[in-house]
């Protein structure tokens, strides 16, 4: 299977995080989705979280590796010709000019117009909706990749702990003789309650930040297409 074009899915990421902003080529959009490496989604591993981040965090961050996998599924998704990011790639060099916001909206769809040869702003709303709809559906899968690693790992430490609570049942039954096993059994019970919270914090902690990174990238595509309908239309 090729490679995804990184070059697409750098620049994609650079519309929505700052820091990612880098020179990149221009988006081939000459170029066939289907020539692009489907970008697998992102599982819910139990890695250490970023840098400044806390295990047992409750609210998630924008995460650099689900950043990237986001502007991957949208690089994956951008069809050929201009629409929506040829759009927002011309707003976002406005930005600097000191125009109104609705001057900056108005301008690049001047640009955009001469660019596309369309006059119809629903090719912006229409491809904008598209990617959001390619987001929801990645965050689908997502959705289901935690659930499956909660099942697997916590759910596995679980069945054993269950599974020695009912052996010290039995031993505790028998005669004096048996008692190390008792205890050893004991010890390896106090640690599983330890990694249950350590195995669950971890993951859910990348639930948050992938809502987060997910919310952070909607949210932008979706004030745009408001602001499209409030000044294009």
């Amino acid at each position: 299977m090729p490679e995804p074009d990184q070059s697409i899915g750098k620049k994609i990421l650079g519309f929505f995080i700052k820091e990612a902003e880098e020179p990149a080529p221009a988006i081939a959009t000459g170029s066939p989705p289907a020539q692009r490496a489907v970008p697998r989604p992102p599982t819910a591993d139990v890695s250490t979280p970023n840098a400044g981040q806390s295990d047992s965090g409750t609210r998630g961050t924008i995460d650099d590796k689900f950043a990237q996998h986001l502007a991957d599924v949208l690089a994956q998704n951008n069809p050929p010709g201009p629409d929506y990011f040829e759009f927002r790639e011309t707003l976002r060099s406005l930005q600097n000019l000191g125009l109104t916001e609705d001057k900056q909206y108005q301008a690049a769809w001047a640009s955009f117009k001469a660019l596309s040869g369309t006059t119809d702003v629903n090719l912006l709303t229409g491809t904008a909706n598209q990617y959001v709809a390619a987001l929801n559906k990645d965050r689908d899968g997502f959705g289901k990749s935690v659930e499956t690693a909660l099942t697997e790992r916590v759910g596995g430490l679980q069945n054993e702990q269950q599974k020695l609570q009912r052996e010290n049942e039995a031993l505790a039954e028998q005669l004096l003789e048996i008692q190390k096993q008792i205890d050893a059994n004991n010890t390896r019970l106090t640690t599983i309650g330890g990694e249950m919270t350590e195995q669950s914090a971890k993951i859910e902690q990348n639930r948050q930040n992938y809502d987060a990174t997910f919310t952070h990238f909607t949210s932008q595509i979706k004030a745009d297409i408001d602001r499209i309908k409030q000044y294009l239309n």
